[in-house]
C-alpha cells in the first residue's frame, strides 16, 4: 500500500472542509504519497443519543486504522472559543491505544482551522490542534515565510498552519492566498513524510 496522509478534519459551515480539499490537492502533487479524507461525527449533549448516520457524499468519518496506518496527519477544525471543536476532540480523546502503542511517533504532522472573525482564535486554535499530536510524538511543522503568500495575504494564514477568514454573511470562498498556503502546507506534509519513510527504510 502507497503511504498517505490522512487530512482529518470538522467541519460546521463548509469552510475547513475547503480547506480540506486544497490541502489534498497539495499532498496529490508529490509523487509516491498518496491522501485519505476524513472526517469525525458531531456529539450531542444528549448521551442517549445515537451516532449520526454516516454522510452519503463528501468525506467519510476516520477510523483508528486510518489514523494508525497514516504517515502524516493533517488536523483542521473550526475555532471554538479559541480551541478545537468538540467533535475533533472527542475523537483524539478515543486515541490512547495509539499513544500507548507509539504508532504516530515521528511522523510529520500540522494542523488548520477557520474563524468568523480575523482575530477570532486562529492562532490558539491551532496551537491547541498540536498539543495532543506532541503527546503522540509526531513531529510538527508549520509553513515558512520562504512562502510569499504568508506575507501578502490580508486573510488567513499564519506560521503555525493555514487558516481562513470566514467573515460572516461573505461567500463561501477561500482567498487565492489560503488557496497557496493550503497546498503548500499539504505539500510540506507529504515531502517531509516521503523523506522520513525513506530514511527508516
Amino acid at each position: 500500500m502507497q503511504p498517505y496522509i490522512l487530512v482529518l478534519y470538522f467541519s460546521r459551515n463548509g469552510a475547513t472542509a475547503l480547506l480540506a480539499k486544497e490541502i489534498a490537492r497539495g499532498i496529490q502533487q508529490v509523487a509516491g504519497i498518496d491522501v485519505r479524507v476524513r472526517t469525525v461525527p458531531s456529539v450531542s449533549p444528549d448521551h442517549e443519543a445515537s451516532l449520526p448516520a454516516v454522510p452519503d457524499s463528501g468525506a467519510i468519518y476516520c477510523s483508528k486504522e486510518d489514523l494508525r496506518d497514516c504517515a502524516g496527519l493533517i488536523l483542521g477544525s473550526p475555532t471554538r472559543f479559541g480551541n478545537m471543536a468538540a467533535p475533533l476532540k472527542h475523537f483524539l480523546d478515543t486515541t490512547s491505544d495509539l499513544w500507548l502503542s507509539g504508532s504516530l511517533v515521528n511522523k510529520p504532522a500540522a494542523a488548520f482551522t477557520s474563524t468568523g472573525s480575523l482575530h477570532g482564535g486562529q492562532e490558539s486554535t491551532l496551537l491547541s490542534m498540536m498539543m495532543p499530536l506532541l503527546h503522540h510524538g509526531m513531529i510538527l511543522c508549520g509553513i515558512p515565510y520562504t512562502e510569499p503568500a504568508l506575507s501578502s495575504t490580508r486573510s488567513g494564514g499564519t506560521p503555525y498552519g493555514v487558516s481562513h477568514f470566514a467573515a460572516h454573511g461573505a461567500p463561501l470562498q477561500l482567498t487565492e492566498d489560503e488557496i497557496t498556503l493550503s497546498r503548500a502546507l499539504g505539500r510540506r506534509v507529504a515531502d517531509l513524510a516521503r523523506t522520513l519513510s525513506t530514511q527508516h527504510d
